[in-house]
């Protein structure tokens, strides 16, 4: 047997005949970039996460970058994140203008650590991004009350969560404003890169709208240099299709989530873990595993696709030198850079594929 890490094919097969027929009305209706199928997606996915503005745009960096910029942070701020992210989370920082601080990650949920980030502040802080990794809301109360006491802006990444909860609330509803990705292998996926700025902030909303079609203000008229990042139609209207199916989807990946829980029963590694404020969505089921990089391989070797997310922390990679951050100053973050393995997942995956990675596992840990 061979289980791939994604399943991309699968999805579209069960949807086929609605997506073929969206993208051949944008087509014909030639409404290529903006128009009405990226407004309606706009629109649905706003009312979806509980705010009151969406506005999409080219990729998830996109929308971490120009929100940033929207929300008034540049040069001279400083904004603190996670030390255990994808890279996209601090170059929106460093490509706003300002400079990026790091903060270490807790054990258990892999989410940023908030008991650590008011050490981290200084006079230049000006925001902080909660990165909801890996499908599991941050801990948002102890991160908002920080902002609050110091008088933050609050950035949501999540890029990895589309319909998480945090408590009774969505992903996305809880910053000043929030960045989702719909890169092809998220919970909710384009065929492409695209993302989304989502707030209750008109204000944050225009300028991002502004700053992602070269600074245009109307027509002819460009209030600032801006960026060329707009929402492709195909892309919102691929997405509009998909938007209803996303609780589905993400209830089959947490019912998956619980088979692989009593399937690697016994095994010396150790599984994700929910927090009980969360409603995790296992964007990835990610465990803890000895010698992670010959385990992977090895599974790979019967048929297993296994990631890594992420393998070298933001401060030891070559483009983050200049932060001077050696190893040690992120000890949780770099520990668990070196065990995390992300196992096969995605809504479409049967038992009897999931029995066959987990026999793999056990006969590869002996």
């Amino acid at each position: 047997m061979k289980v791939p890490f994604v399943d991309l094919k699968s999805q579209y097969q069960s949807i086929k005949d609605e997506v073929d027929s969206e993208i051949m009305n944008v087509v014909g209706d030639c409404a290529f970039v903006g128009g009405p199928y990226v407004q309606r997606f706009e629109e649905a996915f706003a009312e979806y996460c509980g705010a009151k503005y969406a506005v999409g745009v080219s990729s998830g960096t996109s929308a971490l970058h120009l929100a940033l910029m929207a929300m008034g942070v540049g040069s001279g701020d400083k904004v603190i994140t996670a030390a255990n992210t994808f890279i996209a989370t601090a170059e929106a920082v460093t490509h706003a203008g300002a400079s990026v601080d790091l903060v270490d990650c807790d054990a258990a949920s892999f989410n940023m650590d908030p008991a650590l980030i008011e050490k981290a502040i200084t006079d230049k802080t000006r925001a902080i991004i909660p990165v909801h990794l890996y499908g599991q809301a941050a801990d948002m109360d102890a991160v908002l009350e920080v902002a609050r006491k110091h008088n933050l802006l609050v950035l949501e990444d999540a890029a990895q969560a589309q319909g998480a909860k945090y408590k009774d609330r969505r992903t996305g509803s809880m910053g000043d404003a929030a960045a989702f990705s719909f890169y092809p292998a998220k919970n909710l996926g384009a065929y492409g890169d695209a993302g989304i700025v989502v707030t209750n902030s008109r204000e944050i909303a225009d300028h991002v709208r502004m700053l992602a079609n070269h600074g245009r203000r109307t027509g002819t008229d460009h209030a600032v240099e801006g960026y060329n990042a707009r929402l492709d139609g195909i892309q919102g209207a691929v997405l509009g299709v998909k938007l209803p199916k996303l609780d589905g989807w993400n209830e089959k990946r947490r019912q998956a989530a619980g088979r692989y829980d009593e399937l690697l029963k016994g095994l010396d590694i150790a599984t994700p873990e929910a927090m009980p404020y969360a409603m995790h969505i296992y964007h990835l089921y990610v465990i803890r595993v000895k010698n992670r990089d010959k385990v992977k391989e090895a599974m790979g070797e019967k048929g297993v696709g296994c990631g890594m997310h992420y393998p070298i922390p933001i401060h030891l990679l070559d483009a983050y030198k200049y932060l001077e951050k050696p190893a040690g100053s992120y000890p949780v973050t770099e520990e668990i850079a070196n065990e995390l393995l992300s196992l096969p997942m995605f809504p479409e995956i049967t038992g009897e594929q999931q029995k066959y990675v987990a026999d793999c596992l056990g006969q590869v840990l002996g």
